[in-house]
């Protein structure tokens, strides 16, 4: 599989996960109805979930992550 199919299957599923529970916890706890249920679970998402992405290096692509709860960028064996 192609590096960059990687890096945005890996973005879509994070995605996927984070949204999922945001939406839900957001139309648990707060009283927001309708479209705003899932407005403040993509704002939430985008802001927590992991950026994969791939770079060309001298040694070849590399699949890199970058997280706000990392420090630093982490490579993706």
């Amino acid at each position: 599989m192609n590096k960059k199919t990687k890096a945005l299957l890996f973005n879509l599923l994070c995605f996927t996960a984070l949204f999922l529970g945001a939406r839900y916890c957001v139309s648990t706890y707060f009283w927001y109805q309708g479209i705003w249920i899932s407005l403040t679970a993509f704002v939430i998402t985008l802001l927590l979930s992991p950026k994969f992405q791939v770079v060309k290096t001298a040694q070849g692509e590399k699949l890199l992550m970058s997280w706000l709860f990392l420090k630093g960028v982490k490579e993706i064996k």
